[in-house]
């Protein structure tokens, strides 16, 4: 739901005192309203109308109130129904709730219980429009490197990395892991003028000091046992293309010196060879790990340090990029439900919920892991919150900020205004985070920051 938009109510009873009733309770909420005393009148409103939330009685004369459900969940199904009747029976509650029906009140009601069950079908229908809407903003990112991201900080970074990809510097991509270290690197080689050659990955960590060796600058025929014929290396293989050289903090002194060799003098030696071989290859080195404390120590060489870090991109981790989770999640969801054939295309606002309030050691992928694991467990068309695991729906509350008492006394309101105030400012304006720490969701903090005059 938009921050402009005015709530739409359709309020059906045949009863008119009932309906009068309800009708001034949520026109003083804001609300429009729309009344009708018959079934019949309620779904040709249905038919030329948009609602957020029907409110029906469910016994009426002509038309009954379950008629009125099915006709609204038909044209509307970004809405809700709450059923009303002063003939409370389990069958009709049951038959009321397996149309769609979101809550079921009977006669009589207080007037409060009404107001804070149709509070809360408009937060999850606010949450439905979101996800559609996120869903569509997804759209513009598809393409051959996807960086989803509406995080100011992340989109401030893919500009500096558009920036200095045309050129043929090195560059040293550092972030926690997880964090798509790879993935700018092929966004950075995607925007170059290399594009159309070659890119190459290899991961420093994961070979022995020989084997890297080999695979980095293969070797000559007769080089060793077994080399019965002459193989190319991995950086001549990235000729005119670029080679990514993942966890380059893992690399030993021995390799270290060698790889300098070739970042200065632009040429190799394979295994076993005594020429040297040209080199036409664009570097991009990436590490989870502190290099400049690790020249400090000791473990990597300042010159090599210095030939890698020309341009430095630092991506931030997943936690301090909350907004983007909902995009990510989305983005997920299609990839591993095309993955697996499944027909599973939406996620249940209390899944997402939960996805957005944890704080992801492993960032991305670990994001990539969960609702992979929650598309393999879905049974029905979405991944419920029970899809997640157990640890997600166990977290503890996040922190909350300190707030200083107020120096005069005020009245409810004015210190409910100052503490979401602060509490927004504790978060950097981030109202994900706000929300979660104030224990409501995202609506009804924009209609307090609204209502409280605080954008």
């Amino acid at each position: 739901m938009n921050e402009t938009h005015q709530p739409r109510l359709l309020l059906v009873d045949d009863e008119a005192a009932a309906l009068k009733n309800l009708s001034h309770l949520f026109q003083q909420e804001g609300y429009g309203v729309t009344a009708c005393q018959s079934g019949q009148e309620a779904i040709q409103a249905l038919r030329d109308q948009d609602f957020d939330l029907v409110l029906t009685d469910l016994r009426m004369k002509d038309v009954d109130g379950l008629a009125v459900l099915r006709q609204a969940r038909a044209v509307q199904p970004d809405g809700e129904v709450i059923v009303i009747t002063g003939h409370a029976t389990l069958d009709s509650a049951v038959a009321a709730m397996k149309e769609g029906a979101f809550h079921y009140i009977a006669k009589p009601y207080r007037l409060d219980e009404v107001r804070q069950v149709v509070r809360s079908a408009l937060e999850v229908v606010a949450l439905k429009r979101e996800n559609r809407d996120l869903r569509r903003r997804l759209e513009g990112y598809q393409g051959p490197v996807n960086l989803i991201t509406e995080d100011l900080a992340m989109q401030r970074l893919l500009e500096t990395a558009r920036q200095v990809a045309p050129t043929d510097c090195n560059i040293l991509i550092t972030g926690e892991s997880g964090t798509g270290k790879e993935l700018m690197a092929r966004y950075l080689h995607l925007y170059s003028a290399r594009a159309g050659q070659a890119f190459v990955a290899v991961n420093c960590g994961a070979l022995q000091e020989e084997l890297l060796a080999n695979e980095l600058f293969g070797h000559e025929k007769g080089a060793f046992t077994g080399a019965d014929r002459q193989k190319p290396g991995l950086i001549e293989m990235a000729a005119g293309g670029t080679l990514f050289l993942d966890e380059i903090a893992e690399m030993s002194p021995a390799m270290q010196v060698k790889l300098l060799r070739v970042l200065q003098e632009r040429e190799l030696m394979r295994v076993g060879g005594t020429a040297p071989v040209g080199v036409d290859a664009r570097f991009i080195a990436a590490t989870n790990r502190d290099l400049q404390e690790g020249v400090a120590q000791g473990r990597f060489r300042a010159d090599l340090f210095f030939r890698l870090n020309v341009v430095n991109l630092t991506l931030p981790p997943l936690r301090d990029r909350r907004d983007d989770i909902p995009l990510l999640a989305w983005h997920f969801l299609k990839k591993f439900a095309q993955a697996m054939g499944k027909a599973v295309d939406d996620l249940a606002p209390e899944a997402l919920a939960l996805l957005v309030r944890h704080d992801y050691p492993g960032n991305v992928r670990e994001l990539a892991n969960l609702i992979e694991r929650g598309v393999a467990l879905a049974r029905g068309g979405r991944i419920e919150a029970s899809h997640l695991p157990e640890s997600l729906r166990l977290l503890p509350p996040r922190r909350v900020p300190q707030v200083e008492p107020p120096g005069e006394l005020t009245t409810l309101a004015g210190n409910e205004a100052a503490y979401i105030a602060q509490v927004l400012k504790y978060t950097n304006g981030n109202r994900n985070q706000a929300a979660e720490i104030l224990g409501i969701d995202r609506v009804s903090l924009w209609r307090r920051i609204k209502r409280f005059g605080l954008e």
